[in-house]
């Protein structure tokens, strides 16, 4: 099978899209061409895939023109924006939208009559466990993942402030929105955390290994678990976590529950950094948790048939999978 893998917004090296689904079709003995802005995100593209360049957001013409490119030939068209829904060639394979931001119920429906749809009922939100992740530290505290107004940045910047006197450091391990950026550099630049910017998933997870807590604070409006809560309890990290996650956390006991408040939050950290044995077993229920339901290569083989059925496939094909190399997995 021949799989095209298209978007026009994401990270090229977003682990969702590159380090679990593009290298389990890979591993499947499946070919995969891979649209995607390389250039706008400075990124080289891996061994093992046809990588097809396209401008950041970019409009009808480049994407469309990008698109027809990535599917001669192939047997199914896997898209990970909404946008490009709208940009699809007459001439196609079966697509599906890999659903994963806030849609209302009519475009969910309006899609699914045309297309297939990939959801969390599908295919679950995972990610790499690790085998034996260190005990959490009381020196500093990570959150991982896109940084933005609504992923709580500002109180994110208060709580670093207000644990610099406690001697805990905050890490920030992942891309921001332009409207943050000058927020995080001021708050870099005058010593209150270390923001490192896009790091690639597999370093990322490295990096959180041993932190006090992994954050995950978002408003109101953003629905769903962020998959950075699977990433801390995949690393034995402790989580705290707003409304979003409460299910979660609450039903695994992997961590704490806060509103999004810089004194909820720093209270919570505390509370961690004078009760070892209450953080090392919040790491270890989660990483016990993660284990059992969200390690990736567990998922991997439904993903892998569910996207071979949508594209016709009349038999499975992965006796005859092959290990393809992949730079930079996660």
């Amino acid at each position: 099978m021949r799989v095209c893998v298209a978007t026009i917004v994401h990270h090229p090296e977003d682990a969702r899209i590159m380090h679990r689904q593009i290298r389990a079709l890979l591993d499947a003995g499946h070919e995969v061409s891979y649209v995607a802005p390389f250039t706008h995100f400075n990124v080289t593209p891996p061994m093992g895939i046809t990588p097809i360049d396209v401008p950041y957001e970019a409009g009808f013409g480049r994407a469309g023109a990008a698109l027809r490119r990535g599917l001669r030939g192939a047997d199914l068209l896997l898209v990970h924006d909404h946008a490009l829904l709208r940009l699809l060639p007459h001439r196609r394979p079966p697509v599906v939208w890999d659903v994963r931001e806030p849609v209302t119920a009519r475009r969910l429906a309006r899609a699914e009559r045309r297309h297939h749809l990939c959801t969390s009922s599908e295919v679950p939100e995972a990610t790499m466990v690790a085998a034996a992740p260190p005990v959490p530290g009381d020196t500093r505290v990570v959150h991982l993942g896109r940084l933005s107004a609504e992923r709580g940045v500002t109180e994110l910047i208060g709580v670093a402030e207000r644990l610099v006197p406690h001697g805990i450091r905050m890490e920030l391990i992942g891309a921001a929105d332009p409207a943050v950026r000058p927020l995080l550099r001021d708050a870099q630049r005058v010593g209150l955390l270390d923001w490192y910017g896009y790091v690639p998933n597999r370093h990322a997870l490295r990096m959180a290994e041993g932190a006090l807590a992994g954050l995950s604070l978002a408003a109101e409006t953003v629905t769903g678990v962020p998959t950075k809560v699977l990433d801390y309890m995949g690393r034995g990290v402790p989580v705290i976590a707003t409304a979003q996650s409460a299910s979660l956390v609450e039903r695994t006991g992997c961590g704490i529950v806060v509103p999004l408040d810089v004194d909820a939050v720093v209270d919570a950290v505390l509370d961690l950094k004078e009760d070892p044995a209450r953080r090392s077993a919040h790491g270890v229920r989660g990483h016990a948790e993660a284990r059992v339901r969200h390690h990736w290569p567990d998922h991997a083989p439904a993903f892998v048939a569910q996207m071979e059925a949508w594209a016709g496939l009349p038999v499975p094909i992965r006796s005859r999978a092959v290990k393809t190399p992949l730079s930079r997995t996660a």
